[in-house]
């Protein structure tokens, strides 16, 4: 009797939590192979820990193997070697970084090679703020959860002698060194140097850890990766080129590859504790961390903590009608884009200085991760909008580096510029954000950063290398095979038109006069034998032999980053119907831009031409093609599945497309506040507004005949009063309610 009452309220709970709380909808397994680069570990909303399965080395049954080729993330759905928790991981890039401080349960005779300890496993699942699974080789179940700032792990060992292991050899990272310290039996404190992301050499970085035991162990030490020897040297030392392990010896120790084990003798469903702290700051400060955030409480608790701090997230927006697979897609979609960027500073506010060697204290929160290249085009407008107060404080991050550095951030990471892609992110972000009402921050000298960017010559330009060609001819010529200069000029025009809308807000008549100038520069580029955008040579003629689709699957292309002529063409979202005249008009504009699709030209997985589909909507009576392709898209390329993102989540930004297609609105030009209207995929979308800065609490839009079969929209009403295609964010704010009927 007893048995069955603990089933039926189990199971009367998980009826109320899927009927009410969004968390429920979220599958963390959604873009975790295909290139995703998502994970399924446990981490808090913009949190600094994430606790991630760690299964991309060790074994030759793995599909892919972080030491065979290029490889950027620390878990893949299809691998299936589990060998360790990872501490403080990045979600959705391209490069490979971080993932360490590799913590891992064993049982039977102590073995510290990964390659012999790691484990296949079973029994995975995962929900916000939470990861679990079985590990077959030794009857362990593993859980994880996590604070902002902290992890905890759980395992439940069989019967007799079982190990935990701290491996601070392996990880994502390519830099290597590490040091550790045991205070305790119980207790190891210690650094690791991560960094040189996308090769940058010099954006190195360290970070701290405390490492807490519930369980005093029978037995502990170290273990480090001896080098190997030669001739009689080696016959001496029985451990040249293995894993020595250290039984006597309690002090500090260091390398390249060591790592800290700790054994126990353990009762059949025993569970041990292992919380960890970390910061880029110090010891002492990731110590504090630990102590504060998890105050000594046990794992179910910390988990609770974390799973409310999801739905508070998520719950911002509430969505009705659609099917159960559209909700999932879309509350994962919002789950990946409140990871990055993520919070730097520690729990007493100290964080490490934009490059440089000073710590420094914040008032605000403090964020890193800053993938601008990719987050500029939707992702800060989504901040701005549903969770404005840390758009603001990500507002305020970006000139605090300024002041730290002299420069505003083009792709930082833990308080270094590692100047990955090109352009001139942050000032469509700038001034996107002010040009919406949130202007929480001193607007004359984010107008000075920026200016500085947009006119330094090239040898003191960091973020514009090649702004005396830009400048001076209007255009970036092709100097190398592939140095991707039709790309960066057009980021600069992006960059510089947003810079115009600004001086021009700002009565700066005469600056607004020369960015907006500098932005319709690309003109020079298009070439009416192609009807693309084609690189220009140094002396002005066209780059010839030229093919349009040359850079398809991330081949090199002369003037393309990542992409072709046919993914960067309409790549001038500033000036569309200036691109359109030059094509000849309207018809050749839609001909052609329908014909990329047509043909496969589309490129879904990558940034340059994910606004396309809404382009159409700039010309009366073509709206219906946005409103048939975006749900075309969304179909095929957003699942429920683990290959449910059509490519790399680029810090969210893929997610974020999703997340505002599905509902019904898009901002398909960074800086300029206005959306793009298209079917919503729900009937009802609820949207919290923040009444401190829109001055109202909710924003609702709505399917007037949600029962109509037709996919296209036929009138749409902002408040009371009938609207077209494109609508104004402020004015959006002040209807309050955006209203669709459909054919």
């Amino acid at each position: 009797m007893k048995h069955l009452l603990v089933c039926l309220a189990s199971f009367l709970a998980l009826g109320t939590l899927h009927a009410q709380e969004p968390a429920d909808y979220v599958n963390p397994f959604i873009g975790t192979t295909n290139f995703g680069t998502c994970n399924p570990g446990a981490v808090c909303p913009n949190g600094m820990m994430s606790v991630v399965p760690f299964n991309v080395m060790g074994s030759e049954d793995n599909k892919y193997d972080k030491d065979a080729r290029w490889w950027s993330t620390p878990y893949d759905y299809t691998n299936s070697f589990f060998t360790g928790f990872a501490h403080v991981n990045l979600s959705g890039v391209g490069c490979p970084e971080l993932g360490s401080l590799l913590l891992m349960p064993t049982t039977g005779k102590l073995d510290v090679d990964y390659r012999n300890y790691g484990s296949k496993y079973e029994k995975e699942n995962a929900t916000p703020g939470y990861y679990t699974i079985s590990l077959t080789k030794y009857n362990i179940l593993a859980e994880a959860t996590a604070t902002p700032r902290t992890g905890l792990s759980r395992f439940t060992f069989p019967k007799g002698e079982s190990n935990i292991l701290l491996n601070l050899g392996e990880g994502l990272t390519n830099e290597t060194g590490a040091f550790m310290r045991r205070v305790s039996d119980c207790e190891v404190e210690g650094m690791k140097v991560l960094g040189t992301f996308c090769y940058n050499p010099q954006a190195v970085f360290p970070i701290y850890f405390v490492m807490r035991i519930n369980k005093a162990p029978k037995a502990t030490g170290y273990w480090k990766k001896q080098r190997p020897m030669q001739g009689v040297e080696a016959e001496w030392d029985k451990d040249q080129g293995k894993y020595k392990l250290y039984t006597q010896y309690n002090k500090d120790i260091a390398g390249d590859d060591i790592g800290a084990w700790f054994s126990f003798d353990t009762e059949e469903g025993e569970q041990i504790e292992v919380a960890m702290g970390v910061s880029f700051v110090s010891i002492e400060n990731a110590r504090e961390n630990l102590d504060k955030e998890q105050s000594g409480r046990h794992f179910a608790a910390i988990h609770q903590e974390a799973r409310q701090r999801w739905n508070d997230d998520l719950g911002r927006i509430k969505v009705e009608g659609g099917t159960k697979d559209q909700k999932t897609v879309f509350y994962t979609g919002l789950y990946h884009a409140l990871i990055h960027p993520n919070i730097l500073q520690d729990i007493n506010g100290e964080y490490p200085q934009m490059e440089g060697d000073k710590i420094l204290t914040t008032k605000g929160n403090r964020y890193t991760v800053f993938s601008l290249w990719d987050t500029y085009r939707n992702l800060h407008q989504l901040m701005t909008l549903v969770y404005p107060e840390r758009q603001m404080d990500m507002i305020n991050t970006m000139l605090d580096m300024y002041r730290e550095h002299g420069w505003l951030p083009k792709w930082e990471l833990y308080g270094r510029e590692t100047l990955t892609m090109e352009g001139d992110p942050s000032l469509p972000v700038i001034v996107d954000t002010w040009m919406k009402g949130l202007r929480d921050f001193d607007i004359n000298l984010a107008y000075e950063a920026m200016y500085k960017s947009a006119t330094l010559p090239s040898k003191e330009n960091l973020m514009r290398p090649d702004n005396d060609d830009y400048t001076k001819l209007g255009y970036v010529p092709l100097r190398e095979q592939y140095d991707n200069s039709v790309s960066h000029a057009l980021e600069y025009y992006i960059a510089d038109y947003s810079l115009y809308t600004l001086a021009k807000a700002l009565d700066k008549k005469e600056d607004a006069k020369l960015f907006y100038k500098r932005s319709m520069g690309y003109k020079n580029y298009y070439c009416k034998e192609y009807g693309t955008l084609r690189p220009i040579l140094p002396d002005g003629k066209f780059y010839s032999p030229f093919d349009p689709k040359q850079g398809e699957n991330f081949e090199p292309s002369p003037g393309f980053h990542e992409g072709n002529a046919w993914n960067y063409t309409y790549y001038v979202p500033h000036d569309i119907k200036g691109l359109a005249k030059l094509m000849g008009g309207k018809k050749p504009f839609v001909d052609k831009l329908q014909m990329i699709f047509d043909k496969g030209y589309y490129d879904p997985a990558n940034e340059p031409d994910i606004a396309y589909p809404y382009l159409f909507s700039y010309f009366k009576g073509e709206e219906w093609r946005t409103q048939k392709l975006i749900k075309e898209l969304l179909a095929k390329y957003f699942t429920t599945q683990p290959n449910g993102i059509p490519g790399n989540d680029d810090a969210g930004t893929m997610s974020t497309w999703a997340i505002f297609s599905m509902m019904g609105f898009y901002p398909d030009c960074p800086g300029v506040p206005e959306y793009t209207l298209t079917t919503p995929t729900f009937d009802k979308i609820t949207i919290k507004l923040d009444p401190k800065y829109y001055g109202k609490d909710q924003l609702v839009i709505e399917t007037m005949n949600p029962d109509s079969e037709s996919d296209y929209i036929k009138t749409i009403k902002l408040g009371d009063k009938e609207c077209g295609y494109r609508i104004n964010h402020n004015d959006l704010i002040k209807a309050g309610s955006l209203q669709f009927w459909k054919k």
